[in-house]
């Protein structure tokens, strides 16, 4: 049996875990279950043959393959082919642009580096699709000089894109290269090393996690932008897939959810394997740096 003063400490140890880590697991399950059930709506909806959202009421009541197999008969692969083109093409620009202008910045004095690191702060402060259309005027002007950076191009997007991203990465990389020693910069220097020899082999392999964050950061926001890239690309054939889905259900008399609903589960597995290849370098490059502190 136990005593009324063992029971008292059960229950003053029962309420002190509630109070400081039990109430933490009925939150993190509302929280799972609200991240989790739009996810699981729509691998229902794009397993549904009706093609429909308005009459589910519960999911996975009907499981069939035909809205993936109908992605064959669209223009959906071609749509992600060119969205696989141009968020690679951003991402390797922007993670090289970035990294160079951040190094410069945090190694060298030069007139002018103050001045223009607050000029990138304020700049990141705005939107890029603030300036569409001055972006459209642009490309018309452009485009008339050289059509490969006029409208309906892809590299004219990716221009755009770049264009938006130095700016954020830039400042974003500064940071972090900041805390790499510049010991290490002086020690090359001492071997022999040039500037370049000094960022290629030695910098950028200590940097490897902000790049790893700026890539995943770069590759999401380019995939999935729609307002640019439905400026830019007027032709059906150079749209990205937010650009060629959406066409899909902007009719509201003729929209297919459940064809939607297929090609965003198809269209999220790039990001995902995107983001599992680079977590290994995130974590491992924090915790070998945090070793070697």
């Amino acid at each position: 049996m136990m005593s009324g003063s063992d029971a008292t400490r059960t229950s003053a140890r029962r309420r002190r875990w509630w109070a400081e880590v039990g109430w933490k697991y009925p939150l993190a399950a509302l929280v799972i279950f609200y991240a989790a059930f739009p996810l699981a709506y729509v691998l229902s909806a794009s397993l549904a043959p009706s093609g429909t959202l308005t009459g589910s009421t519960s999911l996975f009541r009907e499981i069939s393959g035909q809205n993936f197999t109908a992605l064959g008969d669209t223009r959906f692969w071609q749509w992600a082919a060119n969205s696989m083109v141009i968020g690679v093409s951003v991402v390797v620009g922007a993670v090289l642009m970035g990294a160079a202008a951040a190094y410069a910045f945090s190694r060298f004095r030069f007139t002018g580096r103050r001045l223009s690191l607050t000029s990138l702060l304020i700049v990141q402060m705005f939107p890029q699709m603030l300036a569409f259309i001055a972006i459209f005027l642009l490309l018309i002007t452009l485009g008339s000089v050289v059509p490969a950076l006029g409208l309906n191009s892809k590299i004219a997007l990716v221009c755009v894109y770049l264009g938006g991203a130095l700016g954020s990465n830039t400042f974003l990389m500064y940071g972090f290269f900041n805390t790499i020693p510049r010991e290490l910069d002086e020690a090359a220097k001492i071997d022999g090393a040039t500037h370049a020899q000094t960022y290629w082999t030695i910098i950028l392999r200590l940097v490897t996690p902000i790049l790893a964050v700026v890539a995943l950061l770069t590759f999401v926001a380019t995939f999935g932008d729609f307002i640019l890239a439905r400026v830019i690309l007027t032709s059906e054939q150079n749209w990205t897939l937010a650009v060629g889905m959406y066409a899909w259900v902007s009719d509201q008399l003729n929209a297919n959810w459940g064809l939607f609903a297929a090609g965003a589960v198809i269209a999220s597995l790039p990001i995902l394997a995107l983001f599992l290849f680079l977590q290994k370098y995130i974590v491992g490059g924090l915790t070998a740096g945090s070793v070697k502190g």
